[in-house]
């Protein structure tokens, strides 16, 4: 019996047009693409993700779907979306799964792996 296998890339940004860095609010945009690299078409049920500042706040978001979808991939399909988060400082980290169910029934987990997010200012303070 084929598993059910699915890939995801991130792409985060910052925003500096909607962030405020002298009030401690930074906002960020990622833009995630999940796809189905497996022989059954599943269905993407909910979401998990643990976001962190760099002073240790954490916060932890769970939900049905992703951007109010909750799509069926068929094997080769993918479904990209974007989202975005708030920080009070400006760099952290997100990382979390998606929930999902095969055709067959098969319930599973899609790992997103870590992924910084980080304006581009603090970049260079750090690297001056």
């Amino acid at each position: 019996m084929p598993k059910p296998l699915f890939s995801v890339d991130v792409q985060p940004d910052f925003l500096p047009e909607q962030s405020e860095p002298e009030q401690s609010f930074y906002a960020f945009a990622y833009t995630i693409t999940i796809r189905n690299v497996g022989k059954l078409a599943a269905q993407l049920i909910s979401r998990h993700w643990i976001i962190s500042d760099a002073s240790g706040h954490i916060e932890e978001v769970k939900g049905l779907g992703v951007v109010g979808h909750q799509p069926l991939l068929k094997p080769g399909e993918a479904f990209q979306y974007t989202s975005g988060c708030r920080l009070r400082t400006p760099s952290g980290t997100m990382h979390g799964s998606f929930f999902c169910v095969a055709e067959d029934g098969e319930r599973f987990d899609v790992p997103v792996p870590l992924f910084v997010l980080e304006d581009g200012n603090h970049q260079a303070r750090i690297l001056h």
